[in-house]
């Protein structure tokens, strides 16, 4: 049976959407300064366009990503997780987004809660772990919500906590500080888990450590990242 396009309805073409709400995700930028982008490269929408397909295709995008990294990073058994609470404000309430980080600096997942006691953190562990797999190492802060969540998982034995050695979590935190700001904030928490989830899978898809590699290295990977990135959803 030939799948569907999801864009059958839309008279705008795949590779329009697919740069607009590749734009607003990736860089910090406002949905008016996509629209202005866009204008410049010839291509006339306003700005609430871009908002109804980023709500429309963003998760979809990112769900594809996802699907295809999960599948492949559970191979690797001998992971070293890194986890990491910052507190974000809706509407002057504070709220809480828990981010796991592997060895490699790639975020697992992103999950935003109310408190950050131990229920908060034994479901932001179980939803990781049923996704990913189990950890071979822990390294978290000294938040006794971890070492109470991880014990009733039978995990306490394997953290470890130190100075410095949770740089990697708190590092997955600035690509995103960058993005709210840009946004002016987040009005609700389903908006907030959203992005946040939906942020996640396309930083982690284009390659960001350029200190790390030669510049043939680099542009080899990004090249493969845009060009994976203009094959989703596609029929």
């Amino acid at each position: 049976m030939t799948k569907r396009s999801p864009f059958r309805y839309f008279k705008t073409s795949p590779e329009v959407i697919r740069l607009a709400v590749m734009l607003y995700i990736r860089f910090p930028l406002s949905l008016r300064n996509v629209e202005d982008l866009l204008h410049e490269r010839g291509i006339e929408v306003s700005h609430e366009t871009v908002r109804y397909w980023w709500h429309r295709f963003g998760p979809m995008f990112a769900a594809e990503i996802m699907g295809k990294r999960v599948e492949a990073m559970r191979a690797h058994r001998h992971w070293r997780w890194h986890l990491d609470e910052v507190f974000v404000k809706i509407n002057g309430e504070t709220h809480y987004l828990w981010r796991a980080v592997d060895h490699e600096g790639e975020v697992l997942e992103s999950i935003v809660t109310r408190t950050r006691d131990r229920k908060a953190a034994l479901k932001f562990l179980k939803k990781s772990m049923k996704r990913h797999g189990r950890p071979e190492t822990i390294v978290t802060d000294r938040l006794r919500s971890y070492g109470a969540a991880l014990k009733e998982l039978g995990r306490g034995d394997d953290r470890e906590m130190g100075r410095w050695l949770n740089n990697r979590a708190e590092n997955s935190h600035l690509p995103f500080r960058r993005r709210e700001r840009a946004m002016l904030r987040f009005r609700r928490m389903h908006t907030l888990q959203k992005f946040a989830s939906v942020h996640a899978s396309v930083h982690n898809h284009f390659p960001t450590e350029r200190h790390l590699q030669s510049r043939d290295t680099y542009k080899t990977s990004r090249a493969a990242a845009l060009a994976e990135w203009r094959g989703l959803l596609a029929a």
